[in-house]
C-alpha cells in the first residue's frame, strides 16, 4: 500500500517537474536567442540565428549604449522608478492600513472608488494632465511624472497592502496601544515590519511597470536629455532597426537590470504573494 502511494506521489512529482521544465524552456529560449545573437554581426545573424557566435563581440553593446544614450537613460529610469516606488509605498501602505481596519466611515465607498479607478484608462487624462504640467512648466520633469505614474499604480498597490494588513491580528495593535504606543509607533515598529513582504511585492510590481512604461513617459518626458532607458531603446527602431545585433544587445541591456533586481528579491516577492493570498 505504501509503495503504491509512494509511486503515485513520484508520478505526480515527475509530471509537475515536466510541466515546469516545459514552461521554463518556453520562457528562456527566446531570451537565450537574444543573448546569443547580441554577440553576432548582421551577417552571422542572417546566415544562422540559431548558431553560436564565432567569437564574443562586444561592439554591439558599446554601439547600443552610445546610440541609445543609455548612460543618461538609466539614471533617468532609476530616478523615475525609485521616486514612484517611494510615493506608492508611502501612500498605498497608509491607505491599506486604514481600509483594512475600517478606520473611516466611507471605507466601502473608498474601496469601490479604487476598484473603479483600476478600470479607467489613463489615456482619458493625458490631455488635461499635459495642460496642467505645461502650465506649471513641468514638462520633462521626472519627479512630476513620478506622481502621475504613482497615481496610475496606486489602486492595485492599495488593494495589495490592504490584503496584507488584513492578515495581521488586531490584537497586536490593541496590545501596543494599551502599552502606550502611538499610532506612528504602531505603524513603524509593528505593522510595517510585519507587512515587509507586501512592501517588497508592491515594489517589484510597480518597479517593473514603471521601468517598462512608454505612453506616459513619451508624452511628458520630452527632450533626449530626459529620456528614460526605455525611450532611448525605442529610439533605435528608426535608425538601427536593420542592425539586429545592435538591437538585441540593447534588449539585453534593458532586461539585465530587471533580472538582477528580481533575483535579489525573488524570495521576498514569492513569500509576499503567498502570504497576501490568504484573505481578500
Amino acid at each position: 500500500m505504501k509503495s503504491r502511494t509512494l509511486a503515485k506521489t513520484r508520478q505526480k512529482s515527475a509530471f509537475s517537474h515536466a510541466i515546469l521544465i516545459i514552461f521554463s524552456i518556453t520562457a528562456l529560449a527566446p531570451l537565450s536567442l537574444v543573448l546569443i545573437n547580441s554577440f553576432k554581426n548582421q551577417t552571422e545573424i542572417l546566415r544562422n540565428p540559431l548558431s553560436w557566435p564565432k567569437q564574443l563581440n562586444f561592439s554591439n553593446y558599446v554601439e547600443a549604449w552610445n546610440a541609445a544614450n543609455l548612460s543618461t537613460g538609466f539614471i533617468n529610469s532609476l530616478l523615475l522608478t525609485g521616486t514612484t516606488i517611494v510615493i506608492v509605498l508611502i501612500a498605498a501602505s497608509l491607505a491599506g492600513y486604514v481600509l483594512a481596519g475600517k478606520r473611516i466611515k466611507a471605507e466601502k465607498g473608498v474601496t469601490i472608488y479604487f476598484m473603479v479607478a483600476m478600470t479607467i484608462p489613463i489615456q482619458l487624462f493625458l490631455f488635461p494632465l499635459y495642460f496642467v504640467l505645461a502650465k506649471f512648466n513641468l514638462i520633462g520633469n521626472i519627479f512630476a511624472v513620478s506622481f502621475i505614474l504613482a497615481a496610475v499604480n496606486m489602486p492595485l498597490a492599495t488593494f495589495l497592502m490592504r490584503t496584507f494588513f488584513m492578515n495581521i491580528p488586531g490584537e497586536l495593535e490593541e496590545s501596543a496601544k494599551i502599552d502606550g504606543a502611538s499610532t506612528f509607533d504602531v505603524l513603524t515598529k509593528i505593522m510595517f515590519p510585519l507587512v515587509r513582504p507586501g512592501l517588497i511585492t508592491v515594489s517589484v510590481i510597480v518597479g517593473i511597470a514603471v521601468w517598462n512604461e512608454f505612453l506616459i513617459t513619451s508624452t511628458f518626458l520630452q527632450g533626449q536629455e530626459n529620456f528614460t532607458a526605455t525611450l532611448g531603446f525605442l529610439s533605435l527602431n528608426n535608425t538601427y532597426n536593420t542592425n539586429q545585433g545592435l538591437m538585441m544587445a540593447a534588449s539585453v541591456l534593458m532586461i539585465a537590470p530587471l533580472v538582477i533586481f528580481f533575483l535579489l528579491v525573488q524570495k521576498y516577492f514569492i513569500d509576499g504573494l503567498v502570504s497576501g493570498s490568504v484573505k481578500g
